[in-house]
This record gives structure tokens, sequence and C-alpha cells, in this order.
């Protein structure tokens, strides 16, 4: 949700009628920051919780199954949104995707250490890839 300067026939023709943008009206842009204000606290609590509940997270395993071939190299790779579902599924710990540190997707069978970060704590998990 950002305030953007586009062409008055992009925003006419396309935008505006598939809902996708607002005119930038004093209301709507005082409705934009009530928004944004509303998120960045659910985020806070998203994080405080997570901190509180980040000793559960270290030194656990989670399995995800992926197809792979008979190398173990996956046909898609895992990125954030999947580990994120699978330690929900497994521990039931909600954790955010911004808080794992995670430089590239998964495409390979094995273990990895995975390591979330939020604010100044830190835990670290296995998550072991396995084929299908």
């Amino acid at each position: 949700m950002d305030v953007k300067d586009v062409s008055d026939g992009h925003a006419l023709n396309m935008l505006i009628p598939r809902k996708l943008a607002k005119t930038a009206t004093k209301s709507a842009l005082k409705q934009l920051e009530v928004e944004k204000a509303k998120i960045t606290a659910e985020r806070k609590v998203q994080e405080d919780l997570l901190v509180m509940n980040i000793k559960d997270l270290d030194g656990i395993s989670v399995e995800i199954y992926g197809k792979a071939n008979d190398k173990g190299h996956l046909f898609a790779g895992l990125h954030k949104p999947e580990i994120v579902k699978a330690v929900k599924e497994q521990t039931k710990l909600d954790i955010l995707e911004d808080c794992i540190d995670l430089k590239e997707p998964i495409k390979q069978v094995g273990e990895f250490d995975i390591t979330v970060s939020v604010q100044d704590k830190k835990a670290t998990f296995k998550l072991v890839v396995k084929a299908t």
C-alpha cells in the first residue's frame, strides 16, 4: 500500500476500474495511514509473540516433502512461505517470512540449518527435505 504517481490514462482505464488503485483524496490518504498503522501494530504483536516462543523453535526438526529427481534435485525450490507453513503445521508456532534467514531457495534434498532472527534473538532449527 503506497501512494504512486501514474498517468491519468493508466489510472482511469486500468487501475481504478479493476479496483487496484484509488484516487488520492484526503480521506483515502487518511485511510491508508490508518491501515498502515494497523499493519505495523499487528506485525509488532507477532514479533513479540515470536520473541517469547523462540526458545521452543531452537533445536527442533521440521520435515518437508518435495518432488525430486533421482539425483536429489527438487523440481521446485523451497521458499520462505513453504517453510513458514511447515513450521506452523508441525510446531504450531507462527513465524514471519521476514525473520527467516534464507539467502536463496532450497533446491536439494537433505538437512539444512535455518536461522530465525527476531529483534535481538536468534534460533536455529533443522529443516529436513525429503523426496516424495
